[in-house]
């Protein structure tokens, strides 16, 4: 199995707040579809449930422990264990796209991490990406930008695991 994460973290490992992100830029927007595009991407179900629609040319997999309803395009799985069964021969990348519980639970499994590292805080955050040990891989530096709207810098950051 080929798992990448792909977040945006703010300088203290900032997420979301309120069920949502913190931030929204549109060279991160366009660098998550390119990235993304073409994959099955994997989440947990309030994840899910905070798109505002399935996105394009993306297969989505969602990781819940809930048996509830869902679209039939998308693959459900009920434990990582039966993810990594679907997987395990698979030669796709597979993109974990969060929450936190997810990347938390499939971090170790992940040999790329994709982060957005934003150079600005949100004290009012209330989910975080889980603490990772940067010793353990690779930094490579993709891209950096700065926010048109708000002035905020912030790099498209490869972490592959050594």
């Amino acid at each position: 199995m080929k798992l990448s994460i792909i977040a945006a973290v703010g300088k203290n490992d900032e997420l979301g707040k309120n069920g949502d992100l913190i931030w929204r830029f549109k060279d991160d927007m366009k660098f998550f579809k390119d990235m993304t595009w073409g994959h099955k991407i994997i989440m947990g179900r309030k994840t899910f449930d905070s798109l505002p629609k399935l996105l394009e040319g993306r297969k989505h997999l969602i990781l819940t422990r809930k048996r509830i309803e869902f679209p039939e395009e998308v693959e459900v799985y009920h434990t990582i264990s039966d993810f990594k069964k679907a997987y395990q021969n698979s030669e796709e990348e597979i993109f974990d796209i969060g929450g936190a519980s997810i990347y938390e639970e499939l971090l170790v499994y992940a040999n790329k991490l994709y982060l957005t590292e934003i150079e600005a805080e949100d004290y009012e955050a209330d989910v975080y990406f889980p603490r990772f040990n940067k010793d353990d891989y690779l930094r490579e530096e993709l891209q950096t930008h700065q926010d048109e709207k708000t002035g905020i810098r912030y790099k498209h950051v490869l972490y592959k695991r050594k």
